[in-house]
């Protein structure tokens, strides 16, 4: 109920959805006489759909999230008991039609997890992700799609594990500790994007995972804040979109007590 709720929910509370809506109100109003409250409201929607698209607060709503972890400074001194890859990278709807792998956003997720198999032999790999239809669940699970890639990478399928239930961060953390059941000893990779890092560090932990190292992935922005220009408007939106979904994810999981703390550190 909590993944059907969170998805049916922001699409009404995505900057991009609510903006569009805020305009269509803002005509009617015009329409049926309203006009000076009309006329208000769509230059309020409109201003603020400018600095969503054109402007740099896509960053800076991103940067505090994807700059909270970093990936370890000597790697090579680990000994993880396996990695952890976070599913949400797989379109499992178009995949299940067209019976071919169809990676969205984020793919970096399984490329390297193929390299930090290689990087580390003796570890696991731990595949969470089910389908990510809101309703059906006549759809391939993402995290047996991402096994076949990996096994065509050259990754042992001895090696994976796959957990095929989980639908959001909540669950990947709790299904994925019951089907592995770590020890507190052991170390182990995290693996997704690094705006979803902070919230995915603080649900494993809260789920029980003591030895969780994060390995972020998937960078949207770099070290400068471009003001105006240089991305078009559905960049623009699209990150906005991603920055407010990862800060009421946040709240919300806080609010749940999924995680540990509203900002999770390292």
């Amino acid at each position: 109920m909590f993944y059907v709720l969170s998805k049916l929910g922001f699409l009404f509370l995505r900057p991009s959805n609510a903006l569009i809506l805020a305009l269509l109100l803002g005509a009617e109003l015009r329409l049926f006489g309203w006009r000076r409250r009309g006329s208000e409201l769509i230059g309020i929607a409109l201003g603020v759909l400018v600095v969503c698209a054109w402007t740099g607060l896509p960053t800076i709503l991103l940067r505090p999230l994807e700059q909270q972890f970093s990936t370890p400074a000597d790697p090579d001194r680990l000994n993880p008991a396996g990695i952890l890859i976070l599913g949400g990278v797989i379109d499992t709807g178009l995949s299940t039609e067209r019976h071919s792998p169809e990676l969205i956003d984020g793919a970096e997720r399984i490329i390297v997890a193929a390299e930090l198999a290689r990087r580390y032999p003796q570890a696991r790999i731990v595949l969470s992700g089910g389908s990510n239809g809101v309703f059906a669940n006549t759809e391939t699970a993402e995290s047996v799609i991402a096994r076949d890639l990996l096994i065509e990478f050259g990754v042992p399928a001895t090696r994976i594990t796959i957990e095929d239930r989980s639908r959001n961060t909540h669950e990947n953390a709790v299904f994925s500790f019951s089907a592995v059941e770590p020890t507190p000893q052991e170390q182990w990779l995290l693996v997704t994007s690094a705006f979803h890092m902070p919230r995915a560090m603080g649900t494993f932990r809260a789920a029980g995972w003591n030895g969780v190292i994060a390995w972020p992935v998937d960078y949207r922005n770099g070290a400068d804040t471009n003001w105006f220009g240089g991305r078009t408007a559905a960049e623009g939106l699209t990150m906005t979109d991603l920055a407010i979904r990862e800060w009421i994810g946040l709240v919300a999981y806080r609010f749940a007590g999924y995680t540990d703390a509203l900002l999770p550190r390292p």
